[in-house]
């Protein structure tokens, strides 16, 4: 990732990380890149053997994932409110 030196991770009071993603974000983005896999395959395995409903519901499973993936990136980047604190 680009760093333009406007962020760095610092500690609060009480020796914790702060960080702009909170666990629930990067949690979103590390099962979702999980799950897109798997729904690349099936879609794949769906073209291959012909089963035009399979490959359509990984289709549409896989967009919602890459949608969910983008609002946990763009909640991470906003801070949404909270403190940042990570733990």
């Amino acid at each position: 990732m680009y760093d333009n030196g406007k962020w760095h991770e610092g500690r609060d009071s009480r020796g914790h990380a702060m960080v702009p993603a909170t666990p629930r974000d990067v949690v979103h983005i590390r099962v979702g890149s999980f799950l897109l896999v798997f729904l690349f395959a099936f879609t794949v395995l769906g073209i291959i053997t012909g089963a035009p409903v399979l490959a359509g519901v990984a289709v549409v499973l896989a967009i919602g994932t890459v949608v969910d993936m983008a609002l946990a990136i763009r909640r991470g980047k906003r801070g949404h409110g909270h403190d940042g604190e990570a733990g």
